[in-house]
């Protein structure tokens, strides 16, 4: 499976989370700071891939190209009203890594094409976005897994008893902000206890 922590400063020191992240065994960092300028976030992100460089875990930055090529990340994750992935893949070197979000099937067959990775959701309620109503659901995640073939993340209200539903949809994996917001040896348990959840219920499947 691959697990995914998307970044959010609000909570601690984004090279803190990182570095407690790629120790965990995280498999990739999306560095999500959308209210940074270009300079600020550059700074950041060459703080990131730095603590990041010996472990195995790979840094996307969110929706700014021209920041992940400068600083020596391994790629980029889009939102859904990004450039089309088409373009970077023409701008972007051999091997960098390409994602995108998606909010359900349609958009999932746009960019499964020109994409490494989807992450789809919002699957379940979730506290960062209160005013949200309608979500992904179970359903609808099993779907856009279905008709693609690339590898599907959820996002959106995973937490830990919700691991097993996940899994049994087919998604390759999650993306998560609080999920993987614990420090240290407590965040090794997270990972620990997801990847044992997830691997089960796959097994039984």
């Amino acid at each position: 499976m691959i697990l995914c922590l998307v970044t959010d400063r609000r909570r601690r020191s984004v090279v803190d989370q990182c570095r407690d992240a790629s120790r965990a065994g995280v498999d990739l960092i999306q560095v999500r700071e959308p209210d940074l300028d270009a300079a600020a976030l550059a700074a950041l992100v060459i703080q990131v891939v730095e603590v990041t460089r010996t472990t195995t875990t790979r840094v996307v930055v969110n929706d700014r190209l021209d920041v992940a090529l400068a600083c020596g990340a391994a790629g980029i994750h889009l939102r859904g009203d990004s450039v089309p992935p088409d373009r970077v893949r023409s701008m972007a070197p051999a091997g960098f890594l390409i994602g995108q979000s998606v909010r359900g099937v349609d958009d999932a067959v746009r960019a499964a094409r020109d994409v490494d990775y989807l992450i789809a959701g919002t699957v379940f309620p979730t506290p960062s976005k209160p005013g949200l109503r309608v979500h992904l659901g179970v359903e609808g995640l099993s779907a856009i897994v279905r008709t693609v073939r690339v590898p599907v993340l959820a996002i959106g209200g995973v937490s830990i008893d919700r691991i097993e539903a996940v899994a049994g949809t087919g998604a390759a994996g999650i993306a998560a902000i609080g999920l993987f917001d614990a420090e240290g040896e407590n965040l090794v348990s997270v990972v620990r206890e997801v990847r044992r959840r997830f691997d089960s219920t796959r097994s039984a499947s």
